[in-house]
């Protein structure tokens, strides 16, 4: 099993980190790693960090912040270094109030790029109506159930956005047209893209750092959010084994 795990920033891998390491995952070398994401075009990129055990390899990489760098950046290790089995986008984001309280988990049952589009006098016009793109990618249902229930984390819809949302307004409409919706964060529908590219199934997990709705720094819990995705990343590791178990032996997984 080899798992690509991308988050926004290095505090957000460093709580990945933290969890794998709970889970007997070993940080291994990493010479040979930044060579081969180094060996190409531009400037040498943040640093993939490795962690195994037992044959099972899960790696992690700070690829940027919003939809347009987590692409690039995860397209960039994809391509250079190939042979995975599944992309993950995790991190901490916003959750709508009622559905995703603040430290809970969020296991996406579809990744959506909920402003990409048009705007019109009746409203938002989703690119997948303009006719020239779409605006949401699908998971790997089976396996987001299983970690979801392994997580003890709600599963639903998962908003990218390039803008964080600050107002009640503006809450309200995203939920009217994403009705469901549990959270929103800047880089999963980018990550989700550079996966399909390459043929791979993804997932996004996000911990909720703050309510969706009117900017209230004072309110935000990015400490307990990031805590929250260390625990995550403690269990979810033997998820992903038996299913990338599953998975190469053609079985059916989930059931």
């Amino acid at each position: 099993m080899r798992v690509l795990v991308a988050t926004a920033v290095a505090a957000e891998a460093d709580s990945v980190a933290a969890g794998l390491a709970v889970a007997g995952y070993a940080r291994l070398g990493q010479e040979s790693v930044r060579r081969a994401l180094s060996d190409g075009p531009g400037p040498a990129p943040s640093p993939l960090v490795r962690h195994g055990r037992a044959g099972h390899e899960i790696e992690v990489y700070a690829v940027g912040v919003g939809p347009a760098a987590a692409a690039a950046g995860t397209a960039l290790a994809l391509g250079r270094r190939p042979g995975y089995d599944l992309v993950l986008s995790a991190g901490i984001g916003g959750g709508f109030p009622g559905a995703a309280p603040l430290g809970s988990l969020v296991v996406s049952s579809s990744i959506i790029a909920a402003d990409l589009g048009a705007g019109s006098p009746e409203g938002f016009i989703p690119v997948t109506e303009l006719g020239f793109g779409r605006h949401e990618v699908d998971v790997h249902d089976a396996l987001a159930r299983h970690a979801a229930r392994a997580l003890g984390a709600a599963r639903g819809p998962v908003l990218t956005v390039t803008t964080a949302t600050g107002t009640a307004g503006r809450a309200a409409e995203l939920l009217a047209r994403h009705p469901g919706a549990l959270a929103e964060a800047m880089e999963g529908f980018g990550v989700a893209e550079a996966a399909d590219q390459y043929g791979l199934p993804v997932l996004e997990i996000r911990a909720i750092s703050n309510a969706i709705g009117p900017r209230d720094r004072s309110a935000w819990r990015i400490g307990d959010a990031l805590a929250a995705l260390t625990g995550a990343f403690e269990k979810l590791p033997a998820v992903l084994e038996s299913w990338t178990t599953a998975w190469e032996r053609g079985t059916t997984y989930g059931h």
